[in-house]
């Protein structure tokens, strides 16, 4: 779960660490959860770590970085601050079979209005369905330079769908989670985000679909 915060932090925090952090002990949490207690001993743990690190820190981490960047292109201060009590949770609820990630937040002050906020909150869903969109170009586009291992299939068919997921759940329209702000500054916009996500995490995310849609861009690019 990613947040967004209009109230300043006492402590200042290194970036680069923090964003580290965040994308560790997600991808640890992911890559458990995926391989399950009875293959953490198999070389599965190792392969699904890695999927984990592109697919689910990547996701989490351009995610915040987006909510940063747009906070401080309108002069806000703005970093990000990873929640090491619920990255340690998150790792410990994985070897229960229980996939939940709250890496942290993007802490900015400086900027009160709602349209700037709700933009702000914005970014993190959008880069979400972006990357998603990434994942789902990306397998055409290895296939035609004859990357076809199961692997990078299985990578980019669990890209799409944490990032469609992940973009939506954090449209939910209350509490800390972005949704809330994107619709106290816009309805229309909210209403178009929420579509959005709906029809990629529930329509496109099927294995016929997905195939359909990649032997389009076989042909297509080919």
């Amino acid at each position: 779960m990613s947040q967004s915060f209009t109230i300043e932090p006492g402590q200042a925090h290194d970036d680069v660490v923090e964003l580290a952090k965040a994308w560790a002990g997600t991808s640890i949490a992911f890559a458990i959860t995926t391989t399950g207690v009875g293959n953490l001993a198999t070389p599965l743990l190792l392969q699904n770590l890695l999927i984990a690190a592109i697919v689910c820190g990547f996701g989490f981490v351009i995610h915040e970085l987006a909510h940063r960047q747009v906070a401080r292109g309108y002069g806000a201060a703005a970093h990000f601050a990873a929640d090491n009590r619920w990255l340690l949770i998150s790792i410990g609820l994985a070897f229960a079979g229980i996939f939940i990630a709250a890496p942290g937040a993007v802490w900015h002050t400086g900027v009160s209005d709602s349209q700037r906020i709700g933009k702000i909150a914005l970014a993190g869903p959008l880069s979400n369905y972006v990357l998603a969109v990434f994942f789902l170009v990306l397998y055409p586009l290895l296939f035609l330079l004859g990357v076809q291992d199961d692997m990078f299939l299985y990578l980019c068919m669990m890209g799409f769908s944490f990032n469609a997921w992940v973009g939506l759940f954090n449209l939910i329209p209350g509490g800390p989670f972005d949704g809330a702000k994107v619709l106290a500054w816009s309805t229309p916009v909210y209403a178009v985000m929420v579509a959005v996500g709906a029809f990629m995490a529930f329509y496109m995310n099927r294995q016929e679909v997905y195939i359909s849609i990649w032997g389009w861009m076989i042909s297509l690019l080919g």
